[in-house]
């Protein structure tokens, strides 16, 4: 063949390719509900689609994940309706573990704005938890960040608009410290965002400097005053832990917000409203929040209101238990129990003074001891024989920690019934389980759940995590790997024991 003909053959081939090619790009992405599909072979094409693609990455049996879901599904439905220029997109983590591991996503559920392309260099978007906020958030972007203010008439429609908004006062609405306001509009976009220089605003306010004033339901109800050194992070902080009241009664509005405050410290007061003397424990609990804003936030669920059922099934309390308080921490989901049936201010100061000074005792819960618990070859253990059969030194005590309504924890039930019957000669090894949900231990769980656990036979109260497959042939070689170290180390320990013990008793003689 000739070189020219060659060269033809190459170049029509390349236009073949170029074709497919560019028609595979072309190919619509299947939608669920006005939201692209993403996964992994089709992430790309979608940035060569849509110049504004804004993903979520969520994980579909996580609670956080479901509701926004939901609230994405509705923007991206109303942001087509609008023929917006924004595509929303999803990527489940949990299926697409190789796409979430190349684009460096760690948290779920998290939201990020991809432009022109560009898959490392997103923007990054607050987890926002309405569809309102979505595309209040998109629209601030581009457009104002802020209603501007002309007049006192003006100033009275935009206060009503909503029970909470954000008013800043600034003399100059267009350069220095007003700039850091409005990227704080850009970040915040659940709630409403004014801002005016009209020197009759600042006199109804009685301020002379720049500030931004928190208005609930009309009225003052915080003041924050900035300077030159004043940075976004200061001013979202300042909203974040006063956009509630002092007291926050939990229900479905106001649950997420809950869930979410920068405040990991929650005092949660369950009492029915309909009760005698609940008026005087409000008050006494309002006026304790005063002290501790900040630091814990206050919490009240009516245990008179039937939609809270679900919510005080989580904290095992019973409509008989209340009134009664309790301190939680959301970073690792301990409780500590008000240890008093006197419900006053005194009282609630002073549990949250022990509590921040780490004096609170923790609350451990457990279910009964089942019968026959120890009488099948997996022994199922509850928060009070927990330590008793786990830190027990002569006995290597494998527990797998589970939740009952996961189909993951329960597929896992058939292999723990197999390392039972292997080790059933073993007397110096036990197989057990303990539903974590419903019962408290006194072991920081940091992993999720489905967890598997060795306590080794030694004295010392030691816990190995175990990480492998989870099949029968590799535990079980943990399983004897942990059990040899054991005796390596209490081996150590005994001798240790004795010299303590013949050291205790040369002191005793001399002292005889």
């Amino acid at each position: 063949m000739k070189p020219v003909q060659v060269y033809l053959v190459y170049v029509l081939l390349s236009a073949c390719v170029f074709r497919t090619l560019s028609a595979k790009d072309a190919e619509p992405i299947q939608e669920d509900k006005d939201v692209l599909v993403l996964t992994e072979s089709n992430f790309d094409r979608a940035l060569k689609q849509h110049s504004q693609l804004l993903v979520h990455f969520y994980a579909p049996l996580s609670g956080d994940s479901l509701g926004s879901i939901l609230e994405f599904a509705k923007a991206a439905s109303e942001l087509k309706e609008a023929e917006s220029d924004v595509k929303l997109g999803g990527v489940d983590v949990t299926k697409q573990k190789e796409l979430a591991k190349t684009l460096n996503v760690t948290a779920a559920p998290s939201l990020r704005l991809y432009l022109s392309g560009d898959q490392y260099n997103p923007v990054y978007c607050p987890v926002l938890k309405s569809s309102a906020s979505i595309i209040t958030w998109l629209k601030r972007r581009t457009g104002p960040r802020a209603d501007l203010i002309s007049d006192l008439d003006q100033l009275e429609t935009f206060i009503a608009e909503d029970d909470l908004v954000v008013l800043g006062l600034f003399k100059d609405v267009e350069e220095g410290v007003v700039t850091v306001f409005y990227d704080v509009a850009a970040h915040v976009a659940d709630l409403p965002f004014g801002v005016t220089q009209r020197k009759e605003i600042f006199n109804k306010y009685d301020i002379t400097d720049d500030s931004v004033l928190l208005l609930r339901k009309s009225k003052t109800a915080e003041k924050f005053e900035m300077t030159s050194t004043t940075v976004k992070e200061d001013v979202i902080h300042f909203i974040r832990i006063h956009e509630m009241p002092l007291v926050t009664e939990y229900n479905g509005k106001t649950s997420s917000m809950i869930l979410n405050s920068v405040v990991q410290n929650h005092l949660v007061l369950f009492i029915d409203k309909a009760e005698k003397g609940f008026r005087q424990t409000q008050r006494a609990f309002k006026s304790t929040a005063k002290e501790f804003r900040g630091k814990v936030l206050f919490v009240l669920i009516d245990t008179g209101e039937p939609r809270n059922g679900r919510i005080m099934e989580y904290f095992h309390v019973r409509k008989e238990d209340a009134p009664l308080v309790r301190m939680v921490n959301l970073t690792n989901n301990f409780q500590y129990q008000l240890p008093s049936d006197l419900l006053d201010a005194q009282t609630f100061t002073d549990f949250c003074e022990s509590y921040l000074q780490g004096n609170a005792k923790l609350k451990l819960q457990s279910e009964p001891v089942p019968d026959g618990w120890d009488k099948q070859p997996v022994k199922e253990l509850v928060g009070i024989n927990f330590e008793r059969v786990s830190f027990n030194h002569n006995k290597n005590v494998l527990i797998l920690f589970y939740a009952p309504w996961s189909p993951e924890c329960r597929a896992l039930f058939p292999l723990l019934e197999q390392l039972a019957e292997h080790f059933s000669e073993n007397e110096d090894v036990v197989v057990a389980r303990i539903d974590i949900t419903a019962n408290d231990v006194n072991l920081r769980m940091a992993d999720r759940y489905p967890t598997i656990k060795m306590f080794p036979a030694v004295y010392a109260e030691r816990v190995v995590s175990y990480s492998g497959e989870r099949k029968l042939e590799p535990i079980v070689e943990f399983v004897n790997a942990e059990r040899e170290r054991a005796k390596l180390d209490k081996a150590e320990e005994e001798i240790e024991r004795k010299k303590y013990l013949d050291a205790q008793k040369a002191a005793a003689k001399e002292e005889l």
